[in-house]
């Protein structure tokens, strides 16, 4: 995800949600399936990497009180 902008949790897992939806069609061509498959996991990937920066972020401002 470093060529797209930054995308939100919330926006990440729409494009995930629409990839599934994309990958469940019937004729969806196993090539494209590849590629679909491919960008999902790069699109979990990168929300769970913000899910875990807003959780450590959130246990330093918890460790401050």
């Amino acid at each position: 995800m470093s060529d797209e902008k930054k995308l939100t949790i919330e926006e990440g897992l729409k494009d995930i949600e629409d990839l599934i939806d994309k990958l469940r069609e019937p004729d969806t061509p196993l090539e494209e399936a590849f590629k679909l498959y491919e960008e999902g996991i790069g699109k979990v990937k990168a929300v769970n990497a913000e899910i875990d920066r807003i959780e450590k972020k959130m246990k330093v401002l918890n460790e401050e009180e």
